[in-house]
This record gives structure tokens, C-alpha cells and sequence, in this order.
């Protein structure tokens, strides 16, 4: 089956930095639903967010995750809606910086959904299954090619950005803890789309 080519939503619809500017909990929450374009020069691919965490330092004792990097607490510093990669194992992690300028916080896109573009990620990223080219945090940036490229700018680039989306309903919303963390594990700020096969197969920490 493809997926591709299909309508690609206009970039005139992107969300905007100060759509980041909030609690990251109510931020990673609204973000299900949403969907990221992302511009090649052979087409765009979109993609569906179904996963997400929220980091909000002040409150977080896991932040010291996302802090680690030389650089990291100038960005998480802000101003917010500026793309931030922090990396596990060696891979890059897509983040977004939440909260006004001063306040660390931010949210990572876990997962997303392929709308359209499918042979343009393909390209990408080989896998066997579809659901693998972005079902996990490092999957997601690899299939995108945006890092290093966006770290640093706001969010609504015209060669990546967010776009509102249909919100999720409560009966298909899951909240756990968040994955492969010793600090915070008992906070509930994972939120994914039930049973989508897009989610990744992390285990909550708790």
C-alpha cells in the first residue's frame, strides 16, 4: 500500500512557538492528534503524533536526562517553540521547549503515525515493517533527517512543522509513566494513543 502522494497540509495552518509556551504536561497532551509535515525536495511526508512526553525541570527530578549535554540548559532556558535534540545511546531525540524564558521544560515527541510520504521515509530510514520507520523517539528523527539541521530554530520552519490536528478522545487516550527513567518514574506525564501500532514498544518506568 502507499501512502504517497497525498494532501499536505499548508504551511499557513503551522502551529506557532507560543502554542509551546505552557505547562509541558497540558502541551504533550494536546500534541496527540497533531500532525509534523516535513519538506523534502522531492515532496513532504506527515505524519500523525500518537506518543509524547512531558520534562518540566523545576518539578523533574529526571530533567537531568535532557541537561546533560553541553548546551542543553541554555536551550531548555528558552525562549519556547524552539527545537531541541537531546541524545540517549548515541541517538537524537526530537523536543520542543516549553514554558516562558527562565522556566526548563520541554516535551518529547515519542512517536508518530505515517499519513503520507511513505516511500520518502522509506528512503530514509529501511525497515521491514511500516510502523518501525517512527515508532519510537530515535526512529522519528532518523526517518525525518532533521537533526542537526533544526536544532535551535522555532518551531514553524517552513521545511518541518506542526500542525493542529483532530483531538484525541478520552477513551482512546492512555496516560503512564515515562520510559527507561530511575528519576520521576512515578510521574504520569506519557501520553500515547491506545493501541496504536505506531506507539513504541517502551516499557513505562513504574
Amino acid at each position: 500500500m502507499t501512502l504517497f502522494p497525498a494532501p499536505v497540509p499548508a504551511f499557513s495552518r503551522a502551529l506557532s512557538p507560543a502554542f509551546f509556551g505552557r505547562d509541558p504536561v497540558a502541551v504533550a497532551r494536546e500534541l496527540l492528534g497533531c500532525l509534523i509535515v516535513r519538506v523534502y525536495p522531492e515532496g513532504a511526508a506527515t505524519l500523525r503524533i500518537v506518543e509524547t512526553e512531558a520534562y518540566d525541570c523545576p518539578r523533574d527530578p529526571s530533567c537531568h536526562v535532557i541537561e546533560r549535554l553541553p548546551g542543553a540548559s541554555e536551550a531548555l532556558h528558552g525562549p519556547p517553540g524552539r527545537y531541541y535534540f537531546h541524545r540517549s545511546y548515541e541517538h537524537a531525540l526530537l523536543n520542543v521547549v516549553c514554558m516562558p524564558v527562565g522556566h526548563d521544560a520541554t516535551i518529547l515527541v515519542r512517536a508518530a503515525e505515517v499519513v503520507s510520504g511513505l516511500e520518502l521515509l522509506r528512503a530514509r530510514r529501511a525497515v521491514k515493517r511500516d510502523p518501525d520507520l517512527s515508532n519510537g523517539p530515535a526512529k522519528l528523527v532518523q526517518a525525518l533527517g532533521i537533526c542537526p539541521e533544526l536544532a535551535g530554530l522555532e518551531i514553524d520552519q517552513p521545511g518541518c512543522y506542526f500542525v493542529p490536528g483532530e483531538p484525541l478522545p478520552p477513551e482512546r487516550l492512555s496516560v503512564t509513566a515515562r520510559v527507561g527513567l530511575r528519576r520521576g518514574a512515578e510521574l504520569p506525564w506519557r501520553f500515547l494513543e491506545t493501541g496504536n501500532p505506531w506507539v513504541s514498544p517502551g516499557k513505562p518506568s513504574a
